[in-house]
């Protein structure tokens, strides 16, 4: 290949590689004074400005301050409102008071009800909840404005859900679908949520059966920047990751649409979630969903989205969304293999393939995958060895988790350039075998056990069409090469990014070997470049480059703060106090009260109150007693009925509290809590004898019915938490620096009591 072509060629691809990602969403521009019928960027930000001034997680006064803001949004809009109020602990065993706010708009017709959905509780307790989710409400707050602007007679109803207590085990949405009687009227939902604070929403697709009719629909409505794709939530339904929508799914066999952002993850459930930090391309983004949907479900037959049948899909740039029926899958699996068979056949008769040059081929693609998969795979691991504070970041994206990507794409890459260039005489039709016969091996395993994958035989359609025009070619047009790896370059890049920053570094395995595959299916391309080791020195170089760029960001400074935590935890049973903390490399802030010289005792630290990674306190020191008063624990019933004791025992504050946690070991046939009954699955699948957590709202009690074996004695402990230790007037905090943030998925800043009671 001629220098020129090389370096135009490679320019191709950079930029396709850059259009693959500018294309998934909008650009914002200032829209303040767009019409008024017209969804408005500007005007939802500032409602995102309003619901986020300060953390109100469930339990904290800025909570009943949000409500009332939306409550006022939609009354100003003319709509009539409505709150429903209750207990419910979810599937989770998470007790809270939910109150949710709805509204609605009638349609001229009595089908089903297009559903808007969104959360208003932020996550306790700093953060403020600008992206998670003030941006899921103030899309639909704008978008129903800018819909009753345009005077629509919708022909489906449209319900307004907000709901409450999302983050503590999706409470709100659990409330309505079980008890509110607009849920039997609801054909679909609309769910817009957030996992980070910027970056291209993406489609997820909640349903119990196939989801063809769902896809046919969304693609009439033409969103212009849909970015979605039936691998991403063959992924999302394996994780542990739920939403309101789940709720609708599982309990209500309610279909729905998730529209969420996951980029800058490292702001999700932090003090760092605030308006100035929002994305507003995102939030023009997730507007440009809302509004062509709202039009096309709101006079759509809502009764006919069930299907048995279910449907690949994917987006590219200028297509949008592509899809087709999963019996497609193995007839386009089959061909492919058909083709590569014959071009095969075809390729040794006219002796363009050579049967030890394509068994060589096999070495540096082998060689290849097989260090970039050690790359991957120990990244993390080295990354935290070298930088210990990264542990304290528990979702694991860092501030330099972007660099980081691009780190370990540029030495992939050295790695398969060098790889190759070791085989630098071996024509390229002879490599091209290889990645061909490894991507059909991809391909069918996909089809079989991950099937939402199988649209990866697309770009093999293209790799397979270059060693038909590589066979018949000696000197192939390289532009018509390039152009044959475009659509590679479109599916695959943005997974390269996505993986570690949707679940963190630890993920960055899943970076190398896409960057790798991806390599292979431009190989067409690559083989021919005469510069293979100068591409692979200057991967290197620019791999370096990147470290250290990340070194040098990777303290922390105001805009990307160290999440620290600081616990004063007191034993009302020996009267013994403890600062804790869940911090593994300790700030100048917590070195005030601990020091790493003590670490947590096994009991202390196993035995602690529940968090969302199972995170366990660190590092104890002795702490002076305070006049911390107890919870009162008293026993208003204990009878035998049959084989079964029966108890009732209600545990009250003697303080402000914000949460109660209660664990026990003793078997458990039968419970409710506050009159709610807990789901006999979670009682036989209680983690570390959790038997419910209670997010306090207005300082109620907590009133256990339990139901024992006759002849067991019963033995709680008891978890009180406050959320008032840099508050509280009996101790002088500091004010954490500003390089310094609440550590978010723990309990933090709070004074714990805990007490032991046993019921013979």
């Amino acid at each position: 290949m001629r220098r020129s072509s090389a370096v135009f060629t490679l320019l191709i691809i950079v930029l396709a590689i850059y259009w693959s990602f500018h294309s998934l969403m909008p650009t914002y521009k200032s829209d303040q004074s767009i019409e008024k019928t017209a969804f408005s960027t500007d005007r939802a930000l500032e409602h995102v400005k309003q619901v986020s001034l300060k953390p109100h997680g469930v339990g904290f006064p800025a909570h009943q301050e949000v409500r009332e803001y939306i409550v006022a949004q939609l009354e100003n809009m003319g709509l009539e409102t409505s709150i429903q109020e209750g207990y419910t602990a979810g599937d989770w065993g998470n007790l809270s008071k939910a109150i949710n706010v709805l509204a609605r708009i009638k349609g001229s017709e009595s089908g089903k009800a297009l559903l808007l959905l969104s959360h208003y509780d932020s996550s306790t307790h700093s953060s403020f909840g600008a992206s998670d989710a003030g941006s899921g409400v103030a899309t639909i707050l704008e978008g129903i404005r800018a819909f009753l602007a345009s005077n629509p007679s919708p022909k489906n109803d449209i319900i307004i859900l907000i709901t409450d207590a999302e983050e503590l085990g999706l409470n709100g949405a659990d409330l309505f679908v079980k008890e509110h009687p607009w849920k039997k009227n609801v054909g679909l939902v609309l769910n817009f949520e957030a996992r980070g604070s910027g970056g291209p929403g993406y489609m997820l697709i909640e349903t119990n059966r196939g989801n063809s009719n769902l896809i046919k629909e969304f693609t009439k409505a033409n969103p212009k920047y849909p970015v979605a794709n039936s691998l991403a939530y063959s992924i999302y339904k394996m994780l542990p990751n739920d939403t309101d929508l789940t709720v609708f799914r599982e309990d209500g066999d309610i279909e729905g649409f998730n529209f969420a952002f996951i980029d800058d993850h490292f702001d999700y459930h932090t003090a760092k979630d605030t308006y100035e930090r929002l994305d507003k391309n995102t939030m023009a983004h997730q507007g440009s969903y809302l509004m062509p949907l709202l039009q096309h479900f709101s006079n759509t037959d809502l009764t006919n989205l069930k299907s048995l049948n279910d449907s690949i899909y994917f987006n590219v740039p200028f297509f949008n969304l592509i899809s087709y029926p999963f019996e497609w899958i193995w007839p386009m699996f089959g061909l492919a293999v058909l083709c590569f068979v014959i071009l095969l056949i075809f390729g040794f008769k006219r002796k363009k393939l050579n049967t030890i040059e394509v068994g060589k081929g096999f070495l540096p693609m082998l060689i290849a995958l097989a260090i970039n998969s050690l790359i991957g795979y120990f990244s993390w691991t080295v990354l935290k060895w070298m930088y210990p504070a990264y542990k304290d970041i528990l979702h694991g994206f860092t501030y330099n988790g972007h660099t980081y990507i691009f780190a370990f794409v540029f030495i992939s890459l050295a790695v398969c350039f060098w790889a190759y260039n070791r085989f630098k005489k071996v024509d390229t039709a002879n490599l091209l075998v290889a990645p061909i016969f490894l991507w059909l091996i991809i391909c069918g395993l996909t089809s079989h056990f991950l099937s939402g994958a199988s649209f990866f035989i697309i770009p093999v359609f293209a790799l397979i069409a270059t060693f038909m025009v590589l066979i018949n070619q000696k000197m192939p047009n390289p532009y018509l090469l390039t152009f044959l790896g475009v659509p590679a370059l479109f599916i695959f890049s943005p997974f390269i990014k996505m993986f570690p920053v949707g679940l963190g570094l630890k993920m960055m395995i899943a970076t190398t070997i896409f960057v790798t595959l991806t390599f292979l299916l431009l190989l067409p391309v690559f083989g021919f470049y005469k510069k293979k080791k100068r591409l692979a020195y200057i991967s290197l170089i620019l791999f370096f480059g990147c470290m250290i760029s990340a070194h040098f960001n990777s303290g922390f400074d105001k805009d990307n703060a160290k999440p620290t935590s600081l616990l004063y935890v007191l034993d009302a049973d020996t009267n013994k106090a403890q600062w804790a903390t869940y911090e593994n490399t300790l700030s100048d802030w917590t070195t005030q009260y601990l020091d790493n010289s003590k670490k947590a005792p096994e009991q202390l630290s196993d035995n602690t109150i529940s968090s969302k990674y199972s995170s366990n306190f660190t590092y104890v020191t002795d702490a002076p007693e305070k006049e911390i008063t107890p919870m009162r624990v008293e026993k208003t019933r204990d009878t035998i009925v049959g084989n079964n004791r029966l108890l009732e025992i209600c545990i009250t504050p003697e303080r402000n509290i914000n949460r109660l946690e209660v664990f026990t070991n003793t078997t458990i046939e039968s419970a409710k809590v506050n009159s709610v009954k807990l789901s006999d699955y979670f009682l036989e699948n209680r983690r570390g004898g959790r038997l419910i957590t209670h997010y306090v709202s207005n300082n109620e009690y907590t009133d256990l019915q339990l139901s024992i074996p006759k002849d067991s004695v019963l033995e709680l402990t008891i978890y009180e938490a406050s959320n008032d230790l840099l508050s509280n007037t009996q101790f002088t905090i500091p004010a954490r620096p500003e390089n310094n943030i609440p550590m978010p998925f723990i309990l933090n800043d709070a004074i714990l009591v805990t007490k032991t009671v046993r019921f013979e």
